[in-house]
């Protein structure tokens, strides 16, 4: 159901139903005038009514527009269209792949309403360019700038663009004023070009049939063979590409194209090279198929060549089987490998074979089908036809593209079999020089691929091994040939490691030996690691001219690959802000922001989710657990931007993507937990699920005290100040803090109403001086002052009192007396704290370096950082901080370059490892309150199994410093 066709009355009774149900708020106090912010909607519960309110107006809905609009009645208008929407919070453009929405009037037709997702592609990808004129080998922009075209169309552009002698030709028509569609009647010209193919063919192909392109040749050749025989099935290889009609579709044997309704019924696949799995194929179903269609080479499938002698045993078991070969020679046909055609390598002749490409000469799109007698029948002659096959122009197109192959004894085949042979041999010479980032070269004649080798493990902290692991780095070679050597090459579609280099037939050696050099120039910059060179074109650091290669970074050992005892996990983060990404890729540290955000913007979708590390974690118990860590594309700032269902549908997407890669429980990072409404979104995916949050609040509980222990064995008072106290974490925190400080300040946020924020700081007081008195009554308390008093405080209840009583308390003895603060005002509370515990869902900082006091302490949890680290550290020498979350992990392995030291992982990582540890798959710390317990089991856990908290030795240093093992 569409959004506009609800009414404001509507949304805003669904709105207030919501708020009722499910926040458990009065329906008397709710009305279109009642502030959203005075109900004290968190972020965790704007995530849930953002979901509520996708799923019934049918259209996504962001969780920021909650906190954007001031009143439910407000709300409601926006969400029909009817209301003014307000100026949005700035958030960075960089990395929000769907939050572009709709292109602007500005973008080019082709975005705008052609194909909106490749049109985005091709600009993040820097390929997104305008060409405006063509010649030969060679396509200029609007500027004038000049490319060597070595993709050709994909090979349909077999004598360059703008061929004189197709224009001729077409002209001469013109001239004579050719009748170009006269079905059904006798087609003059493809008679000839019909008359000319099988004269350059393999012998004993006799018809011909022709179609409007690729996929239709395909198309007509199943269904010949299949009226040819009475027989349904047909068989293909695994990796081909047939087309992208839904029969060439079904029998292109790659999962990644289907969908609307592809594969049909009646198609299989088999291993491409491999005869044995034919035979047997073909022994399981005897008398089921019409026919084996197969590539002599798969193009998209990465340029993949079959062993020698692969044609020949084919074509006998074909024979044996009774089942016709069908040869798709669309990419590989008239001249394209060095011979007219790729079975002619091995001197097979096929039952029938596809062409199209090249035949038009790049300037009209024709196909055909060649076929021998026994497959034409009379029925498929009568029943198959086409308005626009075979049509005048397209076939005089053909038939001078015949002329031009075979002027001068076929010299342009001789052409492409002696040149690419060399092209060849070059391009070895350039694995050979780069073994760590190009395999092999693959095909023959000129059709040939350059595989990257490159994965998530040869180089330590790279994007672009992460991209290549993922399949995105081809693409990113292929942008940047094209922005800094002007060079076209691309990748292919399905072996998407490999470059293709596909040029003209008619291209020099000159133009061949000028890209061997440039692709040595764009293999020396990714070998560089440098992502601001390779991304942007930015030489940092090497002479422009010489274009000296920078040492390649030493690669890391493969990990042990998990054992069947081993514990699983998973985890889920994304970057923080622009600057994480510097943090996983130290490359990127020197770009300027702007920089930063053209980079991110290139980098965000090539490989989102991606794994980006693995590690295998050892405890002190003997115990292994064996885990990933994925990473979601976007900063904390654009995920939150996103409509709700959009968010959440990324990162179940890298969650599923964990499952399925194996693993038993997956940990949420940062705002992941967020929008999934602390991971509650999650529960039904068939793996466990753990926000991380509860051994948060150990480390930080401990980080904080350890930090402050000099100070009380001084005997000095210490006075801790909770930002974000009505939080999951704050929460927690504040109650076991309570156990040992001297003050409590809990703030609240200022931009809730005054009496919701009252209720709730009231409520985390009275929890805390509840966990007080249970402890010490099980003797489970060495208090401290403040536990002091709420222990000798008169009248106080006993431990299972109602939480009323112990609100009373609070009001009564301990705000009066200073021991607790109940506040909005952070600034005012960090200056009378000695420690400060930052513990919010905001996406930036919200105080300042001056605002702390003489000698304090901070904590941080909130990610990003509540204060500006570099600021406190170059302005307050005195202040110490402590990145609360960071643990030191058992053994010290390599984790990944998340901004920490080696050996070291967050709080909530931990608590995922954890869990693995002990393979405890089941939900944990999911939602918005925490269990105490389970705090406490996670700290028991982490002393056993070796993990410490850190903290700096010293005021102002950075988190490298002691680490702290919990008892």
């Amino acid at each position: 159901m569409q959004a506009n066709s609800k009414t404001v009355l509507e949304i805003q009774g669904r709105i207030i139903d919501h708020l009722v149900e499910e926040l458990g708020l009065s329906l008397s106090s709710l009305g279109p005038d009642t502030h959203l912010f005075d109900l004290g909607v968190d972020s965790i519960e704007a995530a849930g009514m953002a979901e509520s309110l996708e799923g019934w107006l049918g259209r996504p809905v962001a969780s920021t527009v909650l906190w954007e609009q001031p009143t439910i009645g407000a709300l409601a208008r926006h969400l029909t269209g009817d209301g003014l929407r307000p100026t949005p919070r700035p958030v960075p453009t960089t990395t929000a792949r769907g939050a572009r929405g709709v292109p602007s009037d500005a973008a080019h037709p082709f975005e705008r309403v052609i194909n909106p997702p490749l049109g985005r592609l091709l600009e993040q990808l820097g390929l997104d360019r305008r060409f405006v004129r063509g010649q030969g080998t060679m396509l200029y922009d609007e500027h004038e700038r000049g490319y060597l075209d070595f993709v050709a169309a994909y090979g349909a552009l077999p004598l360059g663009h703008n061929p004189p002698e197709i224009w001729a030709a077409l002209d001469t028509a013109r001239q004579r004023g050719a009748p170009n569609f006269v079905q059904p009647s006798y087609l003059e010209g493809a008679g000839e070009l019909a008359e000319r193919l099988l004269g350059v063919a393999p012998p004993g192909l006799e018809r011909v049939t022709f179609a409007n392109s690729g996929a239709e040749a395909v198309e007509a050749a199943m269904k010949m063979c299949r009226m040819a025989t009475g027989r349904a099935g047909i068989l293909s290889a695994r990796g081909s590409f047939h087309g992208k009609t839904l029969g060439a579709l079904s029998a292109t044997a790659n999962p990644h194209y289907h969908g609307a309704g592809a594969p049909v019924p009646g198609f299989d696949a088999v291993t491409f090279g491999d005869i044995d799995a034919l035979r047997e194929a073909f022994a399981r179903r005897p008398d089921h198929y019409a026919a084996f269609l197969l590539e002599p080479i798969q193009g998209e499938g990465g340029v993949v060549e079959p062993p020698p002698g692969y044609l020949s045993q084919v074509r006998a078991l074909c024979d044996e089987a009774g089942v016709p070969l069908v040869l798709d020679e669309i990419q590989t046909g008239l001249g394209r490998t060095g011979a007219w055609f790729a079975c002619d390598h091995e001197g097979v002749v096929p039952d029938a074979m596809t062409l199209a490409k090249a035949l038009g000469g790049g300037l009209f799109p024709i196909g055909a089908v060649l076929a021998g007698k026994h497959l034409y029948t009379e029925k498929f002659g009568r029943m198959h036809s086409s308005t626009f096959a075979g049509g005048g122009l397209a076939c005089l197109a053909g038939i001078a593209t015949l002329d031009r192959l075979e002027a001068d004894d076929s010299a342009l085949v001789r052409h492409a079999a002696t040149l690419g042979a060399r092209f060849a041999d070059d391009l070895r010479r350039l694995v050979s020089r780069f073994p760590h980032l190009v395999s092999e070269v693959r095909g023959r004649g000129l059709l040939l691929g350059l595989r990257f080798a490159v994965h998530r493990h040869t180089w330590p902290s790279s994007i672009l091994a992460v991209a290549a692991e993922e399949g995105g780095l081809a693409p990113l070679f292929a942008g940047y040939m094209l922005r800094v050597e002007g060079v076209r090459v691309a990748p292919t579609l399905n072996g998407t490691d490999v470059i293709r280099l596909e040029p003209p037939l008619t291209v020099s050696a000159q133009e061949c030996t000028a890209v061997c050099e440039a692709l040595e120039r764009g293999l020396e910059a990714f070998a560089s690691g440098d992502i601001g060179r390779v991304l942007l074109g930015i030489e940092r650091g090497v002479d422009a001219l010489e274009r000296r290669p920078r040492p390649r970074p030493p690669a890391r050992p493969l990990p042990r690959r998990p054992s069947v005892d081993d514990g699983r996990f998973a985890f889920v983060l994304h970057p923080l802000a622009l600057r994480s990404y510097a943090d996983f890729d130290p490359s990127l540290a020197a770009l300027t922001p702007d920089e930063l955000e053209a980079a991110a913007r290139r980098i965000h979708g090539l490989a989102s989710p991606a794994v980006v590390s693995e590690v295998c974690i050892r405890s002190a118990t003997g115990a292994q657990a064996h885990g990933e860590f994925l990473m979601v594309g976007h900063t904390a700032a654009s995920l939150m931007a996103l409509p709700h269902e959009e968010a959440v549908a990324e990162i179940r997407e890298a969650v599923e993507m964990a499952r399925d890669r194996g693993a038993k429980i997956v940990g949420l990072g940062a705002f992941t937990s967020i929008v999934t409404q602390g991971g509650l979104a999650l529960r039904e995916l068939g793996v466990a699920i753990t926000s991380g949050n509860s051994y948060t609040v150990v480390a930080a509980r401990d980080g904080i005290t350890r930090a402050l222990a000099p100070r009380r064995a001084a005997g000095e008072p210490c006075t801790v100040a909770v930002i974000g106290a009505g939080g999951a974490i704050g929460r927690a925190v504040s109650i076991l803090l309570a156990e040992d400080v001297d003050r409590l300040i809990l703030v609240g946020n200022p931009q809730r109403s005054a009496e919701h924020v009252r209720a709730r700081l009231l409520e985390v007081a009275a929890s805390a001086c509840r966990h007080v008195l249970a402890r010490a009554s099980r003797g489970l308390l060495t208090p401290g002052p403040l536990a002091a008093r709420i222990l000798g405080a008169p009248r106080a209840p006993r431990p299972d009192a109602p939480l009323a009583a112990f609100g009373a308390m609070v009001e009564e003895v301990l705000e009066p007396s200073g021991a607790l603060v109940l506040t909005v005002n952070a600034v005012d509370a960090v200056r009378g704290a000695n420690a400060v515990l930052t513990a919010t869902n905001a996406t930036g900082a919200l105080l300042r370096a001056s605002d702390l006091a003489e000698g304090a302490v901070i904590c941080e949890i909130s990610r990003p950082p509540n204060f500006a680290p570099e600021e406190v550290r170059a302005a307050r020498p005195d202040v110490r901080i402590i990145d609360g979350g960071v643990i030191e992990v058992p053994g010290r392995p390599e984790i990944g370059s998340f901004g920490l030291p080696a050996g070291h992982a967050y709080a909530c990582m931990v608590e995922t490892m954890l869990l693995a540890l002990e393979q405890r798959y089941q939900h944990a710390s999911l939602g918005g309150e925490l269990s105490l317990a389970e705090v406490d089991t996670l700290r028991t856990l982490a002393a056993r199994h070796g993990f410490a908290v850190v903290t700096p030795a010293a005021a102002n240093e950075p988190t490298d410093g002691q680490a702290q093992h919990l008892s």
